[in-house]
């Protein structure tokens, strides 16, 4: 189906300074309500999650293709940097390739589709609806790879790459096979001015050349490292654009008239890991990530999909949208990101909340905000376990922060998680996040999950509810050493208060000593899960380690996440409101509740559908800012509230 979405709003209404709502409950209760990680703040105007590849139109429309979008088409449109729609449903692509021409897109769809992975489709670009489907791979059943890698047409004939089957596939854009073209794992597909297809083979740094009979010609041989992912020709200089996945980041300019002769690059060398033009991790115009589509319109302007870093078994959490458009001096005309999926980043201390941290990223401003810094580096750190396509999680997306000392540690998780991973940063490293250890794992001597509960404290030390123990688990923080790097010592335990086992939450406050522990379903091994039931305990550390109070009985149902700073503990809800109550830890009382502070302007999502997907902190002029996972808009919800 093709979904018209309506104009985007004016910038001017798109702002942090939104209305204050005040709570029926409590005096007068003022915040504002806005967002991070998306161009745009509402359903109808945002980018869609996590593009994988792009083909722009010579008119300058942009088409990406994702692996799933939860509130639009995984086929979406852009033009002029605003959203025209999008195409199909939002789990109908597998997101790897797109190509289009004068009438049609055709695009790959998913394993999750009747027809499976191995499958291209073709849309009518007029309405979006789908008139042809073409079989191109027996790999039908892939959703953590994809089986088709490259697709491009030309005239009549559409090209396909078949990764597993080692061969390129041509057919009409009709559907009629017409040859196959052998070549080992085809990548990224090109044509030239000539007829001659061009294709990557990534994982060799290579570059084949084809005639249009499908005779081997010319091979390009990149540099070591070199990784190349997406392919361009420009009919207007007669250079091949190559799209460098290695750690060069940036995109290769070859001549093909005679023998390939590399001429030129376009963005810094090295891309967001240069030192010399700025921090290590830091992304910018010209400074990419890992690039993903390359494209040109008739009038000579550039469009680049480059991605962040970080793993998602799904393809659809890989880092986000990222599109920089370019005129034809190569100046930056505007970018298109939507770099939040299923993911909440946290208020960073150490800047009083002026930066956020994600599992990923860093971004910081207001009305969408700006894209700081991706934290992840593949080259230097491989087994970072945020690139793991593999892991137990679906993604790392969700950040918590705490800084001691001057010096940050980072936690990443999914959405749901039973495990949690630790990173420090240094000056030498920059934005880059550095990988140190896990819970479970070696550092900490467990391999049970973390089923009960996590916290890490502002202080730097770990509380965590081990699997099916009914005991709190303190690991008391030893220290940064030399280079920045934390450790923990052994834990302490101590048993659960029989009151509110089992515990699914702990949070702990050492400037005032109070723990806050949360009970989950009994009888029920959703640990996910909360029941509303949660004790508040002053003076843990002092010994009330048995007399509750307040206690706090939630009357919204379904509590999935909460966080808590200064005297206030903080609500989401799963499967019924995007709420957030405020609950005094001194009363239980419930102060008020956050919905949507500027509503129309900023979309705050369905709910909080993740354990750790509220984050909170107190800043040095007593308001508190709120951050929430938002879903729906691919975006940080953030609320800034002031008692």
């Amino acid at each position: 189906m093709f979904t018209k979405r309506t104009r985007a709003l004016p910038l001017t209404l798109l702002s942090a300074a939104a209305i204050a709502l005040f709570s029926p409950c409590a005096p007068a209760q003022q915040y504002t309500t806005d967002w991070l990680a998306n161009t745009y703040g509402t359903i109808a105007t945002h980018v869609g999650n996590g593009a994988r590849s792009m083909w722009v139109s010579p008119e300058g429309v942009v088409y990406t293709a994702s692996f799933w979008d939860e509130n639009e088409g995984g086929v979406a449109i852009y033009q002029n940097g605003k959203s025209l729609g999008s195409i199909g449903i939002h789990d109908e692509f597998q997101g790897g390739a797109i190509t289009g021409n004068a009438t049609s897109i055709f695009t790959v769809l998913q394993a999750g589709t009747s027809l499976g992975s191995g499958t291209v489709a073709r849309y009518k670009r007029a309405d979006g609806t789908r008139d042809l489907t073409i079989k191109v791979s027996v790999w039908d059943k892939l959703s953590r790879a994809d089986a088709i890698t490259g697709l491009a047409t030309a005239g009549s004939l559409l090209y396909a790459s078949d990764f597993y089957s080692n061969r390129v596939r041509v057919f009409t854009t009709d559907g009629v096979w017409q040859r196959d073209i052998t070549l080992k794992n085809p990548g990224a597909l090109a044509l030239d001015s000539a007829g001659n297809l061009w294709v990557a083979q990534k994982s060799s740094g290579t570059i084949n050349e084809f005639s249009a009979a499908g005779a081997p010609l010319q091979t390009i041989q990149m540099a070591a490292g070199a990784q190349p992912s997406a392919l361009y020709f420009d009919a207007s200089t007669g250079l091949l654009m190559v799209g460098d996945e290695g750690p060069d980041q940036n995109i290769k300019l070859y001549s093909i008239a005679g023998a390939p002769t590399l001429t030129g690059t376009f963005g810094v060398t090295g891309g967001y890991l240069d030192s010399t033009t700025g921090i290590k991790g830091q992304v910018g115009d010209k400074r990419f990530t890992r690039i993903t589509g390359i494209g040109k319109d008739s009038a000579g302007n550039l469009y680049v999909l480059n991605n962040p870093w970080g793993g998602g078994w799904d393809l659809g959490r890989n880092g986000g949208t990222d599109i920089h458009a370019y005129n034809a001096a190569g100046t930056l005309l505007y970018k298109l990101q939507a770099l939040n999926f299923e993911g909440v980043a946290a208020p960073d201390p150490l800047t009083d909340a002026t930066l956020f941290y994600s599992g990923t990223a860093i971004f910081t401003g207001t009305a969408g905000g700006s894209f700081v810094a991706n934290t992840v580096d593949p080259f230097t750190y491989p087994n970072d376990p945020r690139l793991n396509m593999n892991d137990t999680q679906r993604d790392e997306h969700f950040g918590q922060l705490v800084t001691v000392g001057g010096n940050r540690i980072l936690v990443a998780s999914g959405q749901n998680p039973g495990i949690f991973y630790f990173y420090h940063f240094n000056t030498a490293s920059g934005y880059i996040a550095i990988p140190d250890a896990s819970l479970p794992g070696t550092a900490f001597n467990t391999s049970l999950q973390v089923t009960g509960g996590f916290c890490l404290d502002s202080r730097g030390d770990i509380w965590a509810g081990l699997d099916r123990t009914n005991h709190l688990y303190h690991y008391p923080f030893n220290g940064f050493d030399g280079n920045g790097k934390p450790s923990w010592g052994a834990a302490s335990t101590i048993s659960t208060p029989e009151s509110v086992r089992p515990t699914a939450r702990i949070l702990y406050q050492p400037e005032s000593d109070t723990m806050i522990l949360a009970q989950g379903l009994a009888g029920n091994w959703d640990w996910t899960a909360m029941n509303g039931y949660i004790e508040v305990y002053h003076g843990w550390a002092a010994g009330n380690i048995s007399k509750p109070s307040p206690v706090i009985t939630l009357t919204s149902q379904n509590p999935k996440s909460i966080a808590a700073a200064g005297n206030y503990l903080f609500v989401g809800y799963v499967h019924t409101v995007p709420n957030i109550d405020i609950y005094n830890l001194t009363t239980g009382q419930l102060v008020t509740t956050l919905t949507n502070a500027s509503p129309g302007t900023v979309d705050v999502g369905n709910d909080v559908d993740s354990m750790y997907g509220l984050r909170v902190y107190q800043r040095a002029s007593g308001e508190y800012v709120i951050t929430k996972d938002n879903y729906n808009g691919s975006s940080v919800v953030v609320h800034r509230w002031m008692p």
